[in-house]
């Protein structure tokens, strides 16, 4: 009897944040921290700029000090489970193609929101979800730490160098790069300091990515053609 041989270990893998590189999502983002901030009597613009720089618990250190950070944050939270229910998302084009063809194993989801969120907007864009995401829950430290992007690749079993991060944000690239992988900069006119490529659009990127994920014959699908 004979036996067909194991695939081969898969060398190169693809690691893309969620919000602003997959998903246009700056719309509910501020639609959300506005509702807070009208709970708290602050002003929304305000507030939003500094949840744009810091996570939750240090805006609520900066915003509302003498209030419970927990209670703060429970806030926010119903905010955003409604919203995942009942807000109108956009999935950037190309992001439901590129998904759809990057081998299966090869690519993960890091991100600052929650897995349970992540998945319901996903599921309502009909964005294909990997079986890898490391979310908020997942890690004690956030971006611009390595910690998020390094405990993807070893979910993956992968080598932190053999990784290829997509990004839209600055603290997502000093993420990447500190955890020593390859970091690529999309959904911006000008490009995140430190970034290795940069393309305007994820579209224009979605070749390149499929070529270092060792896709590139899925891309020549014929005009018309369905997705998988």
């Amino acid at each position: 009897m004979t036996s067909e041989p194991a695939p081969p270990a898969r060398t190169t893998y693809v690691l893309f944040d969620v919000d602003g590189t997959l998903m246009d999502a700056v719309d509910n983002q501020r639609r959300v921290w506005a509702t807070w901030a009208e709970r708290y009597g602050l002003d929304a613009d305000e507030v939003y700029q500094v949840a744009l720089r810091t996570r939750p618990m240090e805006t609520f250190a900066q915003v509302v000090p003498g209030e419970d950070p927990h209670a703060c944050l429970a806030a926010l939270h119903e905010l955003e489970d409604e919203d995942v229910r009942t807000g109108d998302y956009q999935a950037f084009d190309g992001a439901c193609d590129l998904l759809r063809d990057l081998p299966p194993g090869s690519w993960a989801l890091v991100t600052s929101n929650y897995e349970h969120r992540v998945r319901g907007r996903f599921s309502r864009t009909g964005l294909p979800a990997p079986g890898v995401i490391v979310d908020a829950a997942a890690v004690e430290e956030g971006k611009p730490s390595p910690v998020p992007y390094l405990q993807a690749a070893a979910l993956l079993s992968a080598d932190p160098a053999s990784c290829l991060v997509i990004e839209d944000a600055p603290s997502g690239v000093r993420s990447g790069l500190s955890a020593g992988m390859t970091v690529w900069g999309v959904n911006s006119e000008v490009a995140v300091e430190g970034v290795h490529r940069h393309f305007a659009t994820l579209r224009e990127a979605v070749p390149h990515i499929l070529a270092f994920a060792g896709a590139e014959a899925l891309t020549a699908r014929p005009s018309g053609a369905p997705s998988r």
